[in-house]
């Protein structure tokens, strides 16, 4: 699954070429997504014109001013193995490829082989964008200045459930998936089966500050991809980043040398080292 990482590289890519382009037309092949395409969308985007983007947890933001003068924002989101990218107008759709954005130069297509992603409309007269009930339960942005330490210790006092279950769960914090999450542990020295309510404040304050290191250098990593959101061929992966423990079961430690463990939480695997992050009693 597409994580907070890599659509935000997603967003970087495609935004030069969308960004106060005018929708000629709006394309829907197959509009049985997760959610189902309103194919009303098909009219109601002839000609609106994407004013800016942005991005609320793993939900990629298309901003568009319609030509009935109608506010909206379209909510994508790339599900289990979803991309968009730039392609030249004459390119052919492939049996993946849903939905294009048609422009005068070029096209935005939305490919999702397992169509686990959806596109959704928010009408803005209706109300803020976060209060969608798509975004209404989502945490803070790890990037947001509010996002520090303190915010994480105050917000885990109730939670008994293990540390790596919580970050997933993305209702204190949101965009830290499975692979990030097992790094952030390591890096914070913090078994990844620690009782969340029972974290210090400086345990805390690590973890808030790993969270912004270890996305940041994700995104950064990715910001070398970008060319290939222009005619690429719609492939997707994480990126090619050294893992300390993420898919590492069994190899030596990168610090201690021991054999990193694997567990399963949650239904996601976990990767960690027992050494440097004891379980505590």
């Amino acid at each position: 699954m597409p994580e907070l990482p890599e659509v935000e590289v997603s967003r970087l890519g495609i935004d030069p070429h969308v960004r106060g382009q005018i929708i000629q037309q709006f394309i829907v092949r197959n509009a049985s997504l997760r959610w189902p395409v309103d194919l009303r969308l098909q009219e109601t985007l002839k000609n609106a014109t994407i004013t800016h983007t942005a991005r609320r947890g793993k939900y990629l933001i298309l901003y568009c001013a319609c030509e009935d003068d109608a506010q909206g924002a379209l909510l994508i989101h790339l599900g289990m193995s979803g991309s968009v990218r730039i392609v030249a107008p004459d390119t052919p759709a492939q049996k993946h490829d849903h939905i294009d954005w048609v422009f005068e130069t070029h096209r935005l297509r939305y490919h999702d082989p397992r169509r686990f992603g959806s596109v959704i409309w928010h009408d803005l007269a209706v109300g803020d964008l976060n209060l969608h009930p798509r975004l209404l339960s989502l945490g803070i942005e790890p990037f947001d200045d509010a996002f520090t330490g303190e915010y994480f210790y105050q917000h885990s006092r109730n939670r008994s459930q293990a540390i790596k279950v919580a970050l997933l769960a993305g209702d204190i914090v949101v965009g830290v998936g499975n692979i990030y999450a097992s790094e952030v542990l390591f890096r914070c020295k913090i078994h990844p089966e620690t009782s969340t309510k029972s974290l210090t404040l400086a345990q805390s304050k690590r973890i808030a500050a790993q969270v912004k290191i270890v996305l940041q250098a994700a995104i950064d990593k990715g910001g070398s991809t970008l060319k290939d959101f222009v005619n690429s061929d719609g492939k997707s992966g994480y990126f090619q980043m050294h893992y300390n423990v993420y898919d590492r079961a069994g190899e030596p430690c990168t610090v201690c040398g021991r054999a990193i463990q694997r567990i399963v939480q949650a239904q996601r695997a976990t990767y960690f080292c027992a050494h440097c992050q004891p379980a505590t009693q």
